[in-house]
């Protein structure tokens, strides 16, 4: 890199070269971190960012996954695969575990399981002593993002402070921490949606199979397009339709739906991601629209 001339480099050359220095930095810093992994397109570009910035070595830190036991089977097939792949070490912590030990308590049975990832993820980080979690979220995602600095500071209890944040000037980061303290690490929180896809393109990615148009039945809920899955069965006065869809991102069945769309290759989502007006966490996630501060307000409590 330090051949290159500002010129010579390109966007994605600039956005990757930050991601690097920013994984490496947390390597630097931190005792024990953990690279968040959930088969998804953004950590498919964290696994491929931190191949560049450690191979031929081993990663210093492990693969996690804080499974909702509510996730598409998809997903977690790749998940798995591509662990395998690059031979690295694989946690999976379940949220069905934690109800089963009492700490998390639905409301009712067909209650979202996503919010109370946060309690799973907190007692993974205590039972293995991480400081640090490296993650994929991007500040185009949602607004409570957009705020939080790269190098999050969350306290002894899990929790993030929107108002006391650690300044981040001339790409300065701090990742140090006390006893029982967190940091949360997000090296490509200035990338965009149209940004992840270009990379995936460049670098010739492999995605669970859900990120490409096919057709799936659906039923419509406002603007909304939710999957008729075994988790989430069509009510009698619903009118279900089978609809050419994709996933633009993502997570529980409970509370990610699909858009329409014919793209079924990368090109394809390229061209569209260029074109569209609404984040993918905006047009796909129920679990963001009970409230404009649900986001901030798991983060809060623990979230990613």
């Amino acid at each position: 890199m330090s051949t290159l001339t500002k010129q010579t480099l390109t966007h994605l050359d600039w956005l990757e070269a930050e991601a690097i220095h920013i994984m490496r930095e947390v390597a630097g810093q931190c005792a024990n971190p953990v690279l968040l992994f959930s088969g998804g397109k953004d950590s498919v570009c964290m696994l491929r960012i931190a191949e560049k910035a450690f191979r031929p070595g081993r990663f210093p830190f492990p693969l996690m996954h804080i499974d909702t036991g509510h996730n598409y089977p998809e997903v977690i097939a790749f998940r798995d695969k591509r662990a395998a792949e690059l031979g690295e070490r694989l946690i999976v912590r379940s949220l069905e575990d934690s109800m089963a030990r009492g700490t998390i308590v639905l409301k009712h049975e067909n209650e979202s399981r996503n919010k109370h990832q946060s309690v799973t993820l907190l007692e993974a980080i205590e039972e293995f002593g991480f400081d640090c979690c490296i993650g994929g979220a991007r500040r185009d995602e949602e607004k409570a993002r957009a705020k939080e600095r790269i190098m999050s500071f969350r306290d002894e209890f899990g929790q993030w402070d929107p108002k006391n944040q650690r300044p981040e000037l001339w790409n300065l980061y701090n990742a140090r921490t006390h006893q029982g303290e967190n940091i949360r690490a997000f090296p490509i929180s200035n990338w965009t949606e149209l940004d992840v896809w270009q990379y995936i393109q460049r670098e010739q990615l492999e995605l669970p199979s859900i990120y490409f148009a096919h057709t799936r039945p659906v039923v419509r809920k406002g603007d909304l397009l939710m999957p008729v899955t075994d988790l989430t069965p069509a009510r009698p006065e619903d009118t279900v339709e089978d609809v050419m869809v994709r996933f633009r991102t993502v997570g529980d069945i409970s509370c990610t739906a699909p858009v329409a769309s014919d793209a079924d290759t990368v090109e394809k989502i390229l061209a569209e991601t260029a074109t569209t007006t609404i984040t993918e966490r905006g047009a796909t996630r129920m679990d963001d629209q009970t409230s404009e501060a649900s986001m901030e307000q798991r983060k809060k409590e623990g979230y990613f």
